[in-house]
């Protein structure tokens, strides 16, 4: 019988950064992954044509200035993973030929702004500086800490400033802020969909605080030179660097409880795997308890707890190309940086077309001529295909529930991709089929859901973002820190504080819990911005 002290179920990012951080710490580590690789939504394949990396998931990086994981490891320095930082972080060309556009610099964008509206561009600018203060002093140092119960939380806000001007926020939806701040149809739009797009309903109260988060990460996105896929091998390599191992193409029957711990772990074909120390999964919670552990070990009241877990109201339909050449926007008659912008939004020419996609994907319905964003990452990254030529990638918000059952999108997959390219060249003329290369490679809601089995109905982030299963309730109160009921089982997926979107958190959080509760010495140190957070109180 094979021995470890830790079994990590699923080598996505979580779990090969709980397991990075734990073969660090000394302790011998296997991570047991169903796919033929590790890094799951991570990925960069050859889906097109050969030659041309396509980030047929996970694209853009919104908290590498933040992210513990990226210092802790040095992974720049010693595992070469870079990252770019265009100036122009997300464009949004218009129908008449102007364009909207948010820069990394306030000054660029507030001039792009006041185009539109010179009240709106001085409101950008006062919002920009809350929002970044906001995300500085507590947003981002809560995403890389426990979670604590809401009002224990709610308490700490209102003894200080900029508390209490964040949960003015977090009452309100996201189309109440929105509206709140701006005036000018194009920029609301654009601001709401920034807002809303990774997942957060427009009409619901109760996660506001997110809006500062999602707008502020907009201009402050990375993207990985030569894919995403980049992360997961270098933290592969520290696993293995540290004495982990890694068993691929494996599927887990069950979590082995004896006298109320976990023990290890039974693959499909009968092999057991001792895990001594813990057993930490990374799938999601019907899974990891339902599936591996079962009711009867679990407790009927616990069960009803994870059966009650929500998945996402709306998912992504996703088309990789290859390009013969750049796309010209028309839009860049009037600003030529339009044509090197980070993330585009396009089909969206106000905040009711904006909102009917919404409702629309709320009753099971395919848009036509719905908008989405878009990013072709070698404008900024020539070695993702070769010379002179480009990649690009279309993310349109879907839903998986259609009102004649998810098996549509078999059929739809077919059609749609054509529909959302018609919508492109629009905007940019020349992207014309002629200029297409190989395969129009389509992801859908079910495709995601085929490849990625704990993204349940096409959930990027393992479950909705809902008052009720965000911070000290995600997923629920047992195990919103990693911990569960079973002792020596973890979790370590997006399903926990502080959720998905390659955040580098859970995994990290499950980590430390794992390492405090063996006795075992924690070799990374707390961020200075978390230890500030905790001396102003906010923590």
């Amino acid at each position: 019988m094979a021995k470890y002290d830790v079994v990590i179920i699923g080598a996505g990012v979580n779990g090969l950064l709980a397991g990075a951080y734990l073969s660090k710490a000394g302790l011998k580590v296997l991570l047991v992954e169903k796919r033929y690789e590790a890094g799951g939504g991570l990925a960069t394949e050859e889906v097109t044509w050969p030659g041309f990396l396509s980030n047929t998931h996970a694209v853009y990086m919104m908290m590498v200035d933040y992210a513990p994981a990226y210092n802790d490891f040095e992974i720049e320095r010693k595992y070469d993973v870079r990252h770019v930082y265009p100036s122009l972080q997300v464009a949004m060309p218009l129908a008449d030929g102007r364009s909207l556009c948010l820069y990394s610099d306030v000054e660029k964008t507030c001039r792009s702004i006041a185009q539109f509206s010179q009240k709106d561009a001085a409101a950008y600018a006062e919002m920009s500086a809350n929002f970044g203060r906001f995300v500085a002093e507590f947003l981002a140092p809560a995403t890389y800490v426990p979670p604590v119960p809401a009002i224990e939380q709610a308490v700490k806000l209102e003894l200080t400033e900029l508390g209490r001007d964040l949960s003015a926020y977090s009452e309100k939806s996201p189309q109440a802020i929105v509206d709140g701040l701006f005036e000018n149809e194009h920029v609301r739009t654009l601001m709401l969909y920034l807002a809303c797009h990774w997942g957060l309903p427009y009409d619901v109260e109760g996660v506001g605080y997110l809006v500062p988060l999602y707008i502020n990460r907009a201009v402050n996105t990375r993207m990985v030179v030569g894919g995403s896929h980049r992360i997961s091998q270098a933290f592969t390599k520290v696993i293995l660097e540290n004495g982990g191992a890694m068993m691929t193409t494996t599927l887990v029957k069950r979590i082995i409880v004896d006298g109320g711990s976990a023990r290890g772990i039974e693959l499909t074909d009968g092999t057991v795997i001792e895990a001594n120390r813990a057993v930490v999964s990374s799938l999601d919670p019907h899974q990891t308890f339902l599936k591996l552990v079962g009711e009867k070990i679990l407790g009927q009241e616990f069960a009803e707890k994870i059966r009650g877990w929500i998945w996402e109201d709306w998912s992504l339909f996703q088309v990789d190309v290859a390009l013969e050449e750049s796309p010209n926007f028309l839009a860049a008659r009037g600003n030529p940086d339009v044509n090197n912008a980070l993330m585009y939004v396009l089909g969206y020419e106000s905040v009711d077309e904006l909102i009917h996609h919404f409702d629309a994907m709320a009753a099971g319905q395919v848009v036509e001529g719905a908008g989405f964003n878009l990013c072709f990452p070698t404008l900024h990254d020539p070695t993702q295909a070769p010379p002179g030529q480009h990649v690009g990638v279309i993310s349109q918000m879907a839903a998986y529930n259609l009102k004649e059952g998810a098996d549509r999108w078999w059929k739809v997959r077919k059609t749609l991709p054509e529909k959302l390219l018609a919508t492109l060249r629009r905007y940019a003329p020349n992207v014309t089929d002629d200029k297409l290369m190989g395969t129009v490679y389509a992801t859908s809601p079910l495709d995601i859901e085929n490849k990625f089995n704990n993204m349940v109905q096409g959930s990027i982030k393992q479950g909705k973002y809902h008052p009720l299963q965000m911070g000290f309730l995600r997923p629920n109160e047992d195990c919103s820190d990693g911990r569960t009921p079973v002792k020596n089982l973890y979790l370590c997926g997006a399903c926990i504080h502080p959720g998905g979107l390659v955040l580098l958190g859970s995994g990290y959080l499950a980590a430390g819990a794992v390492a405090d509760d063996l006795g075992v010495a924690r070799w990374w140190t707390e961020p200075a911005y978390v230890q500030e957070a905790r001396a102003n109180g906010l923590l």
